[in-house]
């Protein structure tokens, strides 16, 4: 096998964090590998594809156990124990912050698509870093037409959170939720979906809107470094993965509306300057819940309350740029299947 700059691609990307020359390999069952740049693998498959598949990881530098699962992915299919039945395109986003351990450099690489990394007259790399993947994300999806699309934006979070594995999904505008897509969210473990009300500028948002792919931000626990992750708690997702790439018209169970629990945004906390601050402790873990009229944060005269009792708090950062959400509310709500297709 001649796959060696393959055989360990992560290391590769870091070791050239902004740029990689473009090459091809064959894996054992044919597959065409085509490294497109650092942290980008597009793998065709020698058979004809039902899928389009994008699977990203490490868009925050220290996010590390979804980086060390999608290690895992590619250094099956390199070796050929799992062989490649679908489109794949795997992306590790943002190399430069993986070896500096940091979440982001200078800017949060997942509020620069859609567009943004080309708004406010500002350059950085983290912006040229976000319009590369978009392209990347482009080329993949122009290539044909006719393939089912998805994308799974692997994340952990800051903050622990009273549902482990959650989901954002991004704002529809109108359409249906995918009954399939809720049943795959299910086997792999994760029971817990956090509807999006509003465009936004994250990776997913881009592909769901841009090319019409089931695209989901997935959040997998709290954020870990690198060698202390757990990845037996991502047993479930990583065998929904592997079938997805090697199984010919596997399809996922129903889903169990009973089971899944579903939150709505109702709030966006945004914060506004450097007077900013959230009132309640640092340690306070994802899905927290107050009571009505609790104050939630202040920006100078500005200030946040709860505005129904169960309101609880998602990603809470007060050290967020001014500008940028530091917190989402999100209340309790039903899907039901006449909003399902």
């Amino acid at each position: 096998m001649n796959n060696t700059r393959l055989n360990d691609f992560l290391a590769l990307s870091r070791r050239h964090p902004w740029h990689l020359e473009p090459f091809t390999e064959t894996l054992p069952d044919g597959t065409r590998a085509e490294v497109w740049d650092t942290g980008v693998i597009c793998l065709e498959p020698a058979l004809p594809a039902q899928r389009d598949l994008v699977i990203s990881c490490g868009i925050h530098g220290n996010e590390t156990a979804p980086i060390e699962l999608c290690e895992r992915l590619l250094q099956q299919l390199v070796s050929g124990r799992l062989r490649c039945r679908q489109r794949l395109l795997l992306i590790f986003g943002h190399p430069a912050a993986m070896n500096a351990g940091v979440r982001e450099l200078k800017e949060n690489l997942n509020r620069l698509f859609s567009g943004a990394h080309a708004r406010g007259g500002v350059e950085s790399q983290e912006r040229q870093r976000a319009a590369a993947l978009e392209g990347y994300v482009t080329r993949f999806f122009d290539a044909r037409e006719d393939g089912e699309r998805l994308h799974y934006d692997l994340h952990t979070a800051i903050r622990p959170s009273l549902h482990e594995k959650f989901v954002v999904h991004p704002f529809t505008h109108g359409a249906p939720y995918s009954s399939s897509q809720l049943g795959l969210l299910q086997a792999a473990g994760i029971n817990t979906i956090l509807l999006s009300q509003a465009p936004t500028t994250t990776f997913s948002y881009f592909s769901a809107r841009r090319f019409g792919a089931q695209a989901f931000t997935i959040e997998l626990g709290k954020v870990m470094p690198f060698g202390q992750n757990d990845l037996g708690r991502l047993t479930a997702l990583e065998q929904c993965l592997t079938a997805l790439i090697s199984t010919p018209g596997w399809q996922p169970p129903a889903p169990d509306l009973a089971r899944l629990e579903v939150f709505d945004v109702c709030q966006e906390i945004v914060k506004q300057s450097e007077n900013f601050r959230l009132n309640f402790s640092k340690d306070v873990s994802n899905f927290t819940t107050f009571e009505a009229g609790t104050l939630l944060a202040t920006d100078g005269e500005r200030r946040w309350c709860a505005q129904s009792d169960g309101e609880a708090v998602v990603f809470p950062n007060a050290g967020v740029a001014p500008g940028q959400r530091a917190a989402l509310m999100v209340t309790p709500v039903r899907l039901t299947t006449d909003q399902l297709a």
